[in-house]
């Protein structure tokens, strides 16, 4: 056998390879037209879609949560040092608010609705909206929370898993940035 002809060879299986990863295109084609009007959600997704929505839900109200008390210390900090402290809560602030935004709109790509009425929020959410009477117990305070959101994520991560990797990567950098947030806050209460 020539090199070429070799090179043919492993090329074809290769190509038979690949065929089979994937259904055969009418089949693909058959799925895809059946149930359309469930959107995003295919016949193959490991997880029941409702139960999916409502981890997310549990999130996205942590995730406000924390909007509001990372705006409330933003707002009352006061001490030698608040200025740039507020300013940071104020950044973590919108982080967080972009965080629920991604997860609003996954929500409703899985065939959900985002919960956003405030008054469930603290029920559903993982972390607590607490209010502190010093700079130093607020970083703290935020510290706590963005601890809670870093196992929180960490277990939602490995609960997506491989079912639905779109919401596992969209997870994930929130959790990079969760924890991003709590080795700011650690840095800050070292300063201190």
């Amino acid at each position: 056998m020539t090199a070429t002809a070799a090179k043919k060879g492993k090329s074809r299986a290769r190509q038979r390879e690949a065929s089979g990863f994937l259904s055969d295109v009418a089949s693909l084609r058959k799925r895809a037209r059946k149930d359309i009007d469930d959107g995003a959600v295919v016949s193959g997704y490991g997880i029941d879609p409702a139960q999916a929505v409502a981890v997310l839900n549990a999130a996205l109200a942590t995730e406000m949560v924390c909007v509001m008390r990372y705006r409330h210390h933003h707002f009352v900090a006061r001490g030698i040092n608040a200025e740039p402290i507020a300013a940071e809560f104020l950044v973590h602030s919108n982080e967080e608010l972009a965080h629920a935004d991604l997860l609003a709109k996954r929500i409703v790509q899985l065939g959900g609705s985002p919960e956003l009425d405030p008054a469930g929020f603290s029920a559903r959410s993982h972390a607590e909206y607490v209010t502190a009477p010093t700079l130093r117990e607020m970083i703290r305070e935020n510290l706590i929370a963005e601890r809670i959101a870093v196992e929180g994520y960490r277990e939602m991560v490995r609960f997506f898993g491989d079912a639905d990797p779109t919401t596992r990567s969209m997870l994930e950098g929130i959790l990079a940035m969760e924890e991003t947030h709590a080795d700011e806050l650690a840095d800050l209460l070292e300063e201190d």
